[in-house]
């Protein structure tokens, strides 16, 4: 249990270090992990309305941060090229993310093609039914592609990582409140970039270094 625990605060401590350096991005994923929290509560009473909160808001807010205002130039703080940190990004790097988006934002037109999804549902009859619809297809989205990355890890890497992406995914909004909770605080007073995290950065390579 103590080398799952040490894998899992690896992945979320390279996350940090390599993905969060602009404060808009962190104040982003602050605004995506609330909106997370809501949607693990709507979760259990309403799947199709969980879905449509976890997309609309929750994956938009925090995919953006990443796409638009994340530093992509050499990493000065790390030491390291941003190919380098795709290259070795367990989860979804910035080109999964993007395929799966194309993914996630392409799906209704299914209900274009065929209103019954194959048969497996009844042809919706108003704009509100089509948006449960929607709602239910985007949950099988998120399911499949967490599903997906889970399982393709236990063969590329091994089962441990897979296991503890799976639990970094699920426990990654709760983390991301307590990581990201002051970074609005942060723009307001002008600082755009986590100064913080060089500081970090260099208490954790001192520490390696004993």
């Amino acid at each position: 249990m103590s080398g799952f625990l040490e894998a899992l605060r690896v992945q979320r401590w390279d996350d940090h270090r390599y993905y969060h350096h602009s404060r808009i991005n962190q104040a982003l994923h602050l605004v995506s992990a609330l909106s997370f929290v809501v949607a693990y509560v709507v979760v259990f009473k309403d799947p199709a309305l969980a879905a449509l909160i976890a997309w609309l808001v929750a994956m938009t807010s925090r995919q953006a941060g990443h796409l638009f205002f994340e530093p992509k130039g050499y990493d000065h703080v790390n030491h390291a090229t941003h190919e380098h940190k795709e290259e070795i990004k367990v989860g979804y790097n910035l080109q999964r993310k993007i395929v799966l988006l194309a993914i996630w934002a392409l799906s209704p037109l299914v209900f274009i093609a065929d209103p019954t999804l194959f048969g497996l549902i009844t042809p919706h009859a108003t704009t509100g039914e089509l948006v449960r619809h929607v709602g239910w297809l985007w949950f099988a989205v998120g399911v499949g592609g967490f599903l997906f990355r889970t399982i393709q890890l236990f063969f590329i890497r091994d089962v441990e990582t897979g296991l503890v992406w799976a639990a970094k995914i699920l426990t990654d909004p709760f983390h991301d409140i307590k990581l990201y909770h002051k970074a609005p605080a942060h723009l307001l007073h002008g600082e755009l970039i986590d100064t913080d995290l060089v500081h970090e950065v260099e208490a954790e390579a001192a520490r390696g270094a004993r």
